[in-house]
């Protein structure tokens, strides 16, 4: 279910840049959203339950990340997870995303 989970969201991320004005920035932005907006309504953790990594992995899944650990930290700690609860969640990836582009930095010439 994570190959067709993950699937459709890219093949939907694709139709929304071929038959529409909007620019890969656009869509990234609108998934994220979405991602956040739905987990915030309680939607897309049953897709994550369905799809795993399929749902996990792609943009929704960033922007469920962080609505999610917003929520997880404000029932821990109140008011103040706000501000805390998205960047614990997060952390692994942002870190790893930091990681793996200086290492592709170091390693090729960049173009320009």
């Amino acid at each position: 279910m994570a190959f067709v989970i993950g699937g459709l969201i890219c093949v939907l991320g694709q139709l929304l840049m071929d038959l529409t004005p909007l620019t890969p920035a656009h869509v990234l932005v609108l998934f994220v959203v979405l991602g956040g907006v739905l987990s915030g309504l309680g939607l897309y953790q049953p897709l994550v339950d369905i799809g795993g990594a399929g749902a996990t992995v792609p943009l929704p899944g960033f922007g469920h990340s962080l609505v999610s650990g917003t929520i997880e930290e404000i029932n821990k700690v109140g008011l103040w997870g706000i501000f805390t609860g998205a960047v614990k969640a997060a952390a692994a990836g942002i870190t790893a995303a930091i990681v793996f582009a200086l290492a592709i930095a170091i390693v090729f010439n960049p173009k320009g």
